[in-house]
């Protein structure tokens, strides 16, 4: 049973650092979006629907991101949420709509993922748990939104096979190799990631 004192710890309340850190994520993700467009239809041109699915964890990796640095229950919550906003000012080739309801579909998996790994794995095998999880929820309503479900079964089935392995990848591993890079640097020393390092780095000594 969870103690009160647990309760405390994961309720750290967000500093100024955290939510600027998490705004610049979601900005940098607007101007990503936009070039990755291009790509998606370059792609869908040589492939179709399973080419452009080899580059969706790219779309979700800066929510991620942001979890992995700053280890806050809602920062998903809140980086997806600008990035979302953003994307609905900005605007971009999917829509509205479709900003608005990837960004809960990704920021709802990713809270509940790491409510159940309790806010205490942070490694490799936890960020692609975390990146494969946030792509099926998302392509069923991407399906009904856009009209995939006049392909076949055997297109869609590859379709989401595909979609996950890019979330795991492209959005779970690449999350964990930036994160660790950003955190050798010495860029994210007061946030959490930074904490933990100089407390490992303490312990080891």
């Amino acid at each position: 049973m969870e103690t009160l004192s647990q309760s405390k710890r994961r309720a750290v309340p967000f500093t100024t650092l955290d939510i600027v850190l998490m705004a610049m994520l979601a900005t940098a993700n607007a101007v990503l979006t936009f070039y990755l467009s291009y790509i998606n239809k370059m792609l869908n041109s040589l492939g179709g629907p399973v080419s452009t699915s080899t580059i969706v964890g790219v779309y979700m990796v800066y929510g991620l991101l942001a979890y992995y640095i700053i280890r806050k229950p809602g920062t998903a919550a809140i980086t997806y949420g600008i990035g979302g906003a953003i994307q609905c000012f900005v605007g971009n080739t999917y829509g509205i709509a479709a900003s608005i309801v990837a960004a809960l579909c990704y920021l709802v998996v990713a809270e509940a993922v790491f409510f159940l790994l309790r806010y205490k794995r942070w490694n490799a095998g936890a960020m692609m748990l975390v990146g494969g999880a946030m792509v099926p929820i998302w392509f069923i309503c991407a399906a009904n939104m856009f009209g995939y479900t006049s392909w076949s079964f055997q297109v869609l089935a590859i379709t989401m096979v595909v979609r996950i392995i890019s979330g795991i990848v492209l959005c779970g591993l690449l999350t964990k190799v930036l994160g660790d890079m950003l955190q050798r640097s010495g860029l994210l020393k007061r946030f959490a990631i930074g904490r933990k390092a100089s407390a490992d780095a303490g312990n080891f000594h």
